[in-house]
């Protein structure tokens, strides 16, 4: 069961022998064993020393330490653990701010900026601060905050912590959910296969640490972690399940957001001070637009609504496309199937992890739960290889060539190494090198993650990958603009999702009657992603440009923007009166977020991708560092909004 950590102890005493010790220590994380080492001993020589490691994006975990060096950091923390186990040492005073620092450095492998300080100790949480907290939303008067209400469309990842926030604070709300249960994305979607892309230790509320069982761990895993934080965090009784909203409309003579939704009874009305949206990005699956689809006669589904009753046994299946769903599913559908052809229009660029697939060691299980600090660490490491070190490698550098499978040196080194890696897997066929290599920077597209399975699977002799463009579709097939014909009895649609519509297909009026969508017009906008002119307390999470590439989890973002939300109800309260960013800060902000996205990677003219709209406007990606957004999020400027009171003498509705 997931418990909702103290933050700063919450490890197990130890009572294995010398030999359990030795063993589980064989599984360590060297850096983050030696920052532990620091509390565990009070030396902070530990990391003064010749031992150190180095930064290593996408590289060694180990950051580089020679197996002796290893062996002598192992050998000095069983001497120490046994001393803490026997009773001979006890954990000395913590230590003090500079030495914190001084091992954020060190597990970086690198110095860090002196402006990182506060972004990075909150991350790390070692002290019984909650970084993610919103103290002005506390200091408002208990009275004020019972008597607002706040409803939250969606109970994923976002909702689920939008609620527990609220809930900790004292204020009232509903979570509306389409669905019969928590979990979004992780209750949606159950291909085979399906797993997460970021370090699970780091895809996890930073309130609610988790034991995972893999590095990168499977879809019914993540559900079960979301149900229980629902549970554990005291929501449910809160979420109304199987409702969908159909629209929200702000009334201003209540200043309250009044939802019209769908539910199994009938039609159904809730009333709140405020609403945030926690519908994600990809929650709404996108079909090809092509020639006679409806003509097939076989079964044929989307990935994000797997047909479970279809057995591909022997079957000759089509998946069309070669995105992240059908790179986790495809190797699992090649053991069923007799045929497997992958209809691909653009291959993606693969990020190698020796270790996506593999469980974590019972020794690394044991060292996160006992050893004092260790999880915090081994947390940090995972959070800041996957964080700002990358960003540099997929920003265009002024002066580099006009390429058009990179945008800078940093980031032709990144397309060298990664080509090494497919020719590594692949070159003993050099036709699927050339199928599989992509001519774009990466990072261009989504990267995906992979230990070489996908590549594996594309070499047997049942699987074929075909470039050749889909002209139509057969009632037993499919013909491609080559005229070749080609007879299924399956097809996959893996082609992603409606992306750019954001909080789509909801009709949300704001305060002059707009429809949202109609006001983006395909185009949407808001500023930090969180709100929108004219549309007084609504906010988003996981809105327009906070989608993020190489650097971070997407749930850091969550956590920023529930913060930055927070205080804004906390202004609200206080001031009895709504609120919506002003027109001049909402346009300052985007024109900012477009001119840094036309500098990465995924911003390339000629680069075509779901984090582009229809317009060729990057709509989905933050190309700023994460520390940027840290910042912006952490309270909200009163000066940046207009406030509003009620136009009339009507009162809240129930």
């Amino acid at each position: 069961m997931v418990k909702l950590a103290d933050r700063f102890d919450s490890w197990a005493p130890i009572t294995a022998d010398d030999a359990a010790l030795e063993k589980a220590l064989a599984s360590a994380n060297i850096p983050a064993l030696m920052c532990a080492l620091v509390h565990l001993t009070g030396d902070a020589g530990i990391i003064r020393g010749a031992i150190k490691p180095r930064s290593e994006f996408m590289g060694d975990p180990q950051g580089g330490i020679s197996e002796a060096d290893q062996a002598a950091v192992r050998a000095q923390a069983l001497d120490a653990l046994k001393a803490y186990r026997d009773g001979a040492q006890s954990l000395p005073p913590a230590p003090g701010l500079a030495v914190l620092r001084e091992m954020i450095d060190f597990i970086a492998g690198q110095p860090l900026p002196e402006h990182y300080g506060p972004f990075l100790m909150g991350e790390l949480g070692l002290d019984q601060e909650d970084a993610y907290a919103q103290p002005a939303l506390f200091a408002v008067e208990e009275g004020k905050r019972a008597n607002f209400h706040v409803l939250i469309i969606g109970a994923g990842m976002s909702g689920l912590l939008a609620g527990y926030r609220l809930k900790q604070a004292g204020v009232p709300f509903t979570i509306v959910e389409k669905n019969a249960s928590v979990g979004g994305t992780w209750f949606e979607n159950t291909y085979p296969g399906c797993r997460v892309d970021s370090p699970n230790h780091t895809y996890s509320y930073s309130f609610a640490p988790n034991d995972w069982p893999q590095h990168f761990s499977a879809q019914p895993v993540l559900l079960d972690y979301f149900r229980q934080c629902a549970e554990a965090m005291g929501v449910l009784p809160n979420i109304r399940f199987n409702r969908e909203v159909e629209a929200a409309r702000f009334d201003t003579e209540t200043q309250q957001w009044v939802l019209s939704v769908k539910s199994p009874e009938g039609a159904e009305s809730f009333a709140g001070d405020a609403l945030i949206t926690a519908t994600g990005q990809l929650n709404r699956p996108r079909m090809p637009e092509i020639e006679g689809m409806d003509r097939f006669q076989g079964p044929s589904w989307h990935s994000a609504k797997w047909n479970h009753d279809v057995d591909l046994t022997g079957k000759r299946v089509a998946v069309v496309g070669t995105g992240a769903s059908a790179f986790q599913f495809v190797p699992h559908v090649a053991k069923q199937a007799a045929k497997v052809t992958i209809f691909q229009r653009t291959p993606p660029w693969v990020s190698p992890q020796a270790h996506y697939f593999e469980p974590i060691e019972d020794g690394k299980h044991w060292l996160l739960q006992h050893v004092p600090f260790y999880a915090k660490w081994f947390r940090f490491s995972q959070f800041w290889s996957t964080s700002e070190g990358l960003l540099g490698s997929v920003r265009r550098e002024p002066g580099f060539e006009n390429r058009d499978d990179a945008v800078g040196q940093a980031n032709d080194e990144l397309r060298a190494m990664l080509t090494e890696f497919i020719h590594e897997m692949l070159g003993d066929r050099p036709d699927l090198v050339e199928k599989v290599t992509p001519h774009y920077p990466p990072a261009g597209k989504r990267m995906l993650v992979d230990n070489g399975t996908w590549y594996q699977t594309l070499k047997l002799p049942q699987v074929e990958v075909l470039t050749d463009r889909i002209a139509r579709f057969t009632p037993t097939g499919l013909q491609t603009e080559s005229g070749a014909a080609h007879d299924f009895d399956v097809v996959i649609y893996a082609t992603g999702f409606h992306a750019s519509k954001i909080v789509w297909p909801m009709a949300i009026y704001g305060r002059t009657g707009e429809n949202l969508q109609d006001l983006w017009d395909g185009d949407p906008r808001a500023y930090l992603g969180i709100t929108v002119p004219d549309f007084p307390n609504f906010f988003m999470t996981y809105g327009p440009n906070t989608n993020i590439v190489v650097n971070g989890s997407i749930v850091f973002f969550s956590e920023c923007e529930m913060r930055y939300i927070l205080g804004c109800l906390a202004l609200s309260m206080e001031r009895q009166q709504s609120l919506a960013v002003k027109h001049t800060v909402h346009d300052r902000f985007n024109e900012a977020v477009d001119e840094a996205n036309s500098q990465m990677a995924w911003g390339a003219p000629h680069v075509r991708s779901w984090y582009k709209n229809a317009k060729g406007r990057v709509t989905q990606n933050w190309p700023f560092t994460l520390l940027e957004y840290w910042n912006r999020t952490r309270a909200p400027a009163p000066e940046d909004f207009d406030f509003f009171s009620p136009e009339g003498p009507a009162q809240k509705r129930a």
